[in-house]
């Protein structure tokens, strides 16, 4: 066995898999159901880890370089490859820690005070996001029991006891088929419960068990019975906020724009299901299609499992969920936060959604387009996300602090400096 040849051929086949990975995280495929989700994995764990994986490419490379690998050309042709691919990488990493200039600039004139808490950033190390030593963590809360489901939240606290604490109600994603509380935006309620925060992760059902509006109705149940509950949890009633991803940045929209409607409240029509603010993230805005940006296989999804009826068989069912179709004046104020490299959430209806919103809408609406982000980046705790994250805080504590006495803005969402002419 000519062991510098082997060594040489894997130093080469491991730096073309680097390559395509780190090419793939540039220009991620936007076609075919099953390719779209490959690559949308593939690229969002390289782009948001892409400073752990230049770490352990650069150490397996050297290993392999030590032991001979540059003894045939295979060795020399896969370092090259390799090393261009590190560069890519490279340039991801510094794409992520952009994040921070474009959430100031969004909320520019929106948050004033920048001085609050910071994520560790020792948790970069170990992306998943970990336990806070001040935060307590309880699982598996009841809230409701609906056709023989058991629905349940997390409740994200501080340890120590206090006044009572503005509240945040999480909504996790998943193509309103699938996702679970324990698995998103658990980085954002630990920060948020360390800044003094109480946090609720909740679960709804989910389709094709469900059919919408069941997702909406489950969620205001349980913001229903996180305001009976206010005094036993230590928060302050009157202001809650709500967040949520991709499926979850649907329904945070709506929630906020649907506060207290008897349609979604069946059994506990006079509960007070407002909200005091929202963050969706990279969220699904319209179901109507207006700007033609959703493939076939969306409305099956939604046909199939979630609305179980068509677009064009019952089209005002659409519109009612469709956030983009349900903007009002008197919305709470809103951060909307979107990638620009996003493969499964268009990044067209996103702007047409804050456009349209801030057009009509009293409160402010700022919106946030991260340069290089791809759907589902704040999963990981990342150069990206630790920025966007402690700028949701400011944000909420703001209009916290406001009550929804912050400035309108009068015609236009705050958005980016760099970004706001790629529109």
């Amino acid at each position: 066995m000519d062991v510098p040849l082997v060594l040489g051929v894997t130093l080469l086949v491991g730096g073309m898999i680097s390559a395509g990975l780190t090419i793939n995280a540039f220009l991620p495929i936007r076609a075919g159901r099953h390719l779209l989700l490959l690559s949308f994995v593939a690229s969002a764990l390289t782009i948001e880890l892409a400073g752990h994986h230049l770490i352990w490419q650069a150490v397996a490379a050297a290993f392999l370089v030590y032991f001979g690998a540059l003894e045939s050309w295979p060795g020399w042709l896969g370092l090259a490859i390799g090393a261009l691919s590190w560069v890519g990488l490279l340039v991801l990493v510094v794409q992520g820690t952009t994040s921070a200039r474009t959430m100031r600039d969004a909320l520019e004139g929106v948050v004033t005070d920048w001085a609050g808490a910071r994520v560790r950033r020792w948790w970069l190390l170990a992306p998943i996001p970990w336990r806070h030593r001040s935060v307590e963590r309880v699982r598996d809360v009841e809230y409701a029991e609906v056709d023989g489901h058991r629905l349940c939240l997390d409740i994200y606290r501080p340890r120590e006891a206090g006044a009572l604490r503005p509240a945040v109600l999480q909504i996790h994603g998943g193509a309103w088929v699938m996702g679970d509380k324990r698995s998103q935006g658990v980085a954002l309620l630990t920060h948020l419960a360390a800044c003094g925060w109480v946090g609720f992760n909740v679960n709804y059902r989910l389709s094709p068990v469900a059919t919408f509006p069941d997702h909406l109705i489950d969620l205001k149940r349980a913001l229903a019975w996180i305001r009976e509950h206010a005094d036993r949890l230590g928060i302050d009633p009157g202001f809650v906020a709500v967040t949520g991803g991709s499926a979850g940045g649907h329904l945070a929209a709506l929630m906020a724009l649907t506060a207290n409607d008897p349609r979604y409240q069946p059994g506990f029509e006079q509960a007070d299901t407002s909200v005091q603010a929202a963050v969706p993230f990279y969220g699904i805005y319209d179901f109507t299609n207006h700007l033609g940006t959703h493939p076939r296989v969306f409305f099956r999804l939604l046909e199939r499992h979630v609305m179980k009826t068509s677009l064009d068989e019952e089209p005002e069912r659409y519109r009612e969920a469709s956030p983009l179709d349900r903007v009002r004046a008197d919305a709470p104020p809103f951060l909307i936060i979107h990638g620009d490299r996003d493969t499964l959430a268009p990044l067209a209806d996103a702007r047409l959604f804050a456009r349209e919103l801030a057009a009509v809408s009293r409160s402010p609406v700022a919106y946030a387009e991260l340069r290089g982000a791809q759907h589902a980046f704040d999963i990981f705790v990342s150069p990206r996300s630790i920025p966007v994250i402690e700028a949701v805080e400011r944000f909420l504590s703001a209009a916290s602090l406001m009550r929804g006495g912050l400035p309108a803005i009068a015609s236009a969402p705050h958005r980016s400096r760099t970004d706001s002419t790629s529109s």
